[in-house]
């Protein structure tokens, strides 16, 4: 079973992102600053005639203008600039309309509300989180995660607050995967977190992908960037680390020596240049063995006499 599998199964959302109804700003700015400028102009023209006895005519010409000039100025308030890595959910009456996503100088309904949300690539590194691990050691670890906005509705309405989200779901995830596997595994053939980071990074990838979905997240990478043995261990550990590499290095030696021993005896045996018998085949093969598994220089005694004294 796969880490991904523990995850407990998230709510969906009804609401999906749609684009929203918009027209270039700078064509509803331009109609709106002439909306102004006529519904000024009818209105001091108005009050010309108003002055000049034509009452009628120039309330009129002052009703007609202070009302293009309102409605110009409120069609005005449909504006809005959005930057490059921005977005804009737009609600009528508390119901989701659509996103605007166009960047530049865009215009909605003026009676609609529009929250702006990023759409940027950003990071959460989280703080170094202490747990114990599948073997029960205590740990340290911590993660950063890049992750994006990718559902601009879901992000808004299927949550709270998605930054808070992503970070809560990070710090879950990074723990869940923790206790799952083991710092160092005993096992050559298991996934262990120091030995595996790729495999277990993906993972985690992978869980937070399915933690974060129903908030319109993407996640973008996520990499461990702190990963030790707790301080009331690490000296324990770091023995026993030291324990296995000097007898991985050890078992190399034998083996190394083992086959460099076989190799003399055969070209002796081939070469036929000394006669060895069991017992002094038995004492070569001995003192090959500690001349070159020592670990320190041999001091050998020369025998001055002949071959059996």
């Amino acid at each position: 079973m796969s880490a991904v599998d523990d995850v407990p199964a998230m709510p969906s959302s009804p609401v999906r992102e749609a684009p929203a109804n918009s027209v270039p700003g700078l064509l509803a700015l331009l109609l709106g600053l002439v909306g102004v400028t006529l519904g000024a102009g009818a209105a001091v023209a108005g009050g010309g005639l108003a002055a000049g006895g034509d009452v009628a005519p120039g309330v009129v010409l002052i009703v007609v203008g202070a009302l293009v000039l309102i409605g110009s100025a409120l069609a005005m308030a449909g504006l809005n600039m959005v930057a490059p890595g921005e977005a804009r959910v737009v609600q009528l009456f508390g119901r989701y309309t659509g996103t605007i996503r166009t960047d530049g100088l865009r215009w909605v309904n003026p009676l609609t509300t529009r929250t702006r949300i990023s759409t940027r690539v950003r990071n959460h590194e989280t703080a170094v989180l202490k747990v114990n691990d599948a073997y029960g050691n205590p740990i340290e670890l911590a993660a950063v995660v890049v992750w994006q906005v990718e559902d601009t509705a879901q992000a808004t309405f299927a949550v709270d607050d998605y930054a808070e989200f992503v970070a809560t779901q990070t710090e879950a995830a990074v723990r869940h995967i923790a206790i799952e596997y083991p710092y160092d595994s005993h096992d050559d053939a298991g996934l262990s977190l120091r030995g595996n980071a790729e495999e277990i990074t993906e993972k985690l990838a992978a869980e937070l992908t399915a933690r974060v979905r129903a908030a319109g997240v993407a996640i973008v990478e996520s990499r461990f960037t702190h990963l030790a043995y707790a301080p009331e261990i690490a000296s324990a550990m770091l023995q026993r680390q030291q324990a296995g590499a000097v007898v991985a290095a050890r078992r190399q030696i034998v083996e190394g020596a083992c086959g460099m021993v076989e190799t003399a005896l055969a070209r002796i045996t081939a070469q036929d240049f000394v006669d060895l018998d069991e017992e002094r085949r038995a004492a070569m093969v001995s003192n090959l063995l500690v001349v070159l598994c020592g670990d320190r220089s041999p001091q050998p005694v020369m025998n001055a006499g002949s071959l059996y004294q």
